[in-house]
Parts: C-alpha cells; structure tokens; sequence
C-alpha cells in the first residue's frame, strides 16, 4: 500500500510518497512560494535524479497538481496512476478538545479544522486548504488527519488546566494542548521499543530540541504532560520563541514601549528566544559558533537553554515519580552532542551517566548512556512523515 504525507504551510507543501510495506520511502518533496511570484517544486525520487520545476503556483490546489504531475512523470516519476495511492495522510495543527485521535476526513472534521482557525491562525487554514486539494486532485481516495494537539489530548486535568478563570475553558477551550505531538508519540514509542522497556509502564521523557523546541512526559506512551501550551510559545526556550515569560512583562514591555498587544506577540514569537538574548541569529549553530569566539550573550543563551530543558526534565521525573529513558530528537537534540552532554551533567542525581564514545554522534538511533546509567538515554531521530502515514494505514 502507498501513501501520500502532506504537510501544508501557508505557502509550502511538503509531501513523501511511502511504500508502507516495507516503509520505504519512494520520493519527497517541497512546493515553495505558493501564492507568491518565483514558484517552484523541488522533487526526488528514489535512485533517480532530483528534478526541480518553475512554475506559476496561485494555489494550494495547483500545487498538488503539480506533485502528481511529478509522481507519475515518465522520467521521474514513481507511480503511473494516482490510483496507486491508497490514502492520503495530512498532517493538521489543531483540533482543539473535539479530537483526541486521527481520523478519516468528511465534512464534520473539516468543519472542526475551520473552527479551530483561531487557535492555529498559520497552520489550520493552510491544512485545511491541502485536504480540500487533494480531494479535489483525487477524488474517492481517502485523507486522513493527524494532529499535532492528539498526544497531548491524554493529558490529566492537574496537567492541562491553567489557573484562570474555569469559564475561559468552558467558552474558549483555553488550556495546555502542546504542540510537536505527533514527533513526541514516534519517539516516545521508539524508545519505548528501542530501550526494550515496558510499553504499559514506561515512563519515558522526550526532549524535542530544534529552531522549535519541546518536552514531553509519557507513561506507557501516554502523554501526561508536554512543555507547550494553548500555543507553541509556551515552554523552553527556542529560537525565536521566548518560551516561559512572567506575563507581568507584557504589560510592562508595553507600556514602555507604547506598543499593543499584536506587537507583544509578534516579539514574543518572532524576535525572542536565543535570537532575541544574542541579536546574532535564531540558529543554534550560529549561537555556538559565536559562544566559541567569546561571545558572552551568546555563551549566556546556549547555557539558559540548556538550563531550561534540564529543569522540564527534573520536573516531569517528580511529575512521573521517575524516568526510564530520556530521548533526545529533532534537529539540536540530533546533532549537539555537546548539548546533549551538558544537559545530562544537571541529571546526576538521577544517575544519569553518558558514554562519551557512544555520544559522538549525529543523526543516528544510539544509545548515549554508559552501561551503568540508571536512566536510559537514548538518540532517537524523528519520522513524523512515517508517524503519520502509520496513523492513516491504521485507519484505512
């Protein structure tokens, strides 16, 4: 059986096409600048060349278009028919409380996905425009939706509800969904298999750590708690994102400056984080480069974020009464062993013991914890391509 991922932001798509029997995937690729002068698609296909194409894209439905043009091409190309596709996967931000699993796509759940707008204002809108693209490109072939906000939908009460006045969640759905999920569900469950653990009991904590930046606690695969909140602004420091703030400094910020709250936000999620604290750059390598030539607010940066991620996982091993495993994922969790060290050096008193050896690595499922670590540490590099298109096969 073949699978089509889609993955629509408001002017790109990304798509993987995977043979789900044995998972392989058997080409990808990404539609830039939907809806803005310079379109392209940039295709690959296995064993072939790559193939890019320059074309007008106005809409999201043009670009689908194009990627089956491109599937089914007879040079680069690896399908005949779109026939050959026996579902179609989209990954979808936010189902606010009504969906806590993936599902088949009819009226209901598009109408659930627009009701949502407001609480996914970049994401939704976009997803909801490749469903519709693709229902229009292949009509009959079903799509299914994975959410991002799905794992964190195990959370307990205690977890989830923020202290502020109860008719707010009633009226708006106002509490921690976290965001990541479906990333903190793959990983989670690879630990859980990789470190040959217990998959009722596991606690298992996930630290995905990139330009977006998360940690979630897990029992048994369960959620129980995940560092972002009503947004993806919540939590650890990121690259652009402040993470947890005093909301007392908005007002005061504001004040100051004479700005509204629009502005607050767009500082908040665009121009803070380690980009904010160095002025350098939301890149975490850049901020790494800069710390070794001396550079103090860099230094101070890269150490306040090691800090915080260090913090999430003391406190969701009290949230969890221990930890079996920690797992480091996504593109710092990946390929900073220095980051990885250094978080670990807080965990000590978990007995937390890294291989140095074993650590000298980017990208590759390892285990990075010495033989006498009383806590399993693990590399585990994130498939949310493949988490979803498992997601659809389950349903279809």
């Amino acid at each position: 059986m073949k699978i089509l991922v889609i993955n629509c932001g408001s002017s790109s798509l990304k798509y993987q096409l995977i043979d789900m029997d044995n998972e392989s995937v058997l080409a990808k690729g990404l539609c830039e600048r939907i809806g803005i002068e310079g379109s392209k698609l940039t295709h690959e296909a296995a064993g072939k060349d790559k193939y890019v194409a320059e074309k007008p894209m106005p809409t999201h439905k043009t670009a689908i278009e194009m990627v089956m043009e491109a599937l089914q091409d007879a040079d680069h190309g690896v399908i005949t028919d779109t026939k050959e596709i026996s579902a179609i996967g989209h990954r979808v931000l936010h189902a606010g409380m009504i969906y806590s699993d993936s599902i088949v796509v009819n009226e209901d759940v598009k109408k659930v996905i627009r009701e949502c707008f407001d609480l996914g204002p970049l994401h939704n809108p976009a997803n909801l425009m490749g469903i519709e693209a693709c229902e229009a490109a292949m009509p009959g072939t079903p799509n299914v939706a994975v959410f991002d906000t799905a794992f964190g939908m195990s959370m307990p009460e205690k977890a989830y509800t923020y202290a502020i006045p109860h008719e707010y969640l009633e009226k708006y759905s106002v509490r921690r969904y976290g965001f990541h999920g479906t990333s903190h569900k793959f990983v989670s469950g690879e630990a859980i298999k990789f470190g040959g653990l217990d998959p009722e009991k596991a606690k298992v904590i996930v630290c995905h750590l990139g330009n977006g930046a998360s940690v979630s606690a897990s029992i048994g695969g369960k959620c129980v708690d995940t560092s972002m909140g009503l947004t993806p602004l919540e939590g650890l420091i990121m690259g652009t994102r402040s993470g947890d703030v005093d909301p007392a400094v908005l007002q005061f910020i504001m004040n100051k400056e004479g700005i509204d709250i629009n502005e607050m936000l767009n500082i908040l999620n665009k121009k803070s984080g380690v980009y904010g604290m160095t002025g350098i750059s939301s890149d975490f390598r850049d901020i790494e480069k800069a710390k070794a030539e001396g550079n103090h607010l860099a230094e101070v940066a890269i150490d306040a974020f090691i800090y915080r991620v260090a913090k999430y996982i003391g406190a969701y091993t009290a949230a969890m009464n221990g930890v079996d495993a920690i797992a480091f994922t996504a593109g710092v969790g990946e390929n900073d062993k220095a980051g990885r060290k250094a978080i670990c050096e807080y965990l000590g008193y978990l007995g937390v013991e890294i291989d140095d050896e074993a650590n000298d690595v980017r990208g590759k499922l390892r285990m990075i914890s010495s033989e006498n670590s009383k806590v399993k540490v693990m590399l585990i590099p994130t498939n949310e391509e493949l988490a979803i298109a498992r997601e659809t096969l389950a349903l279809v």
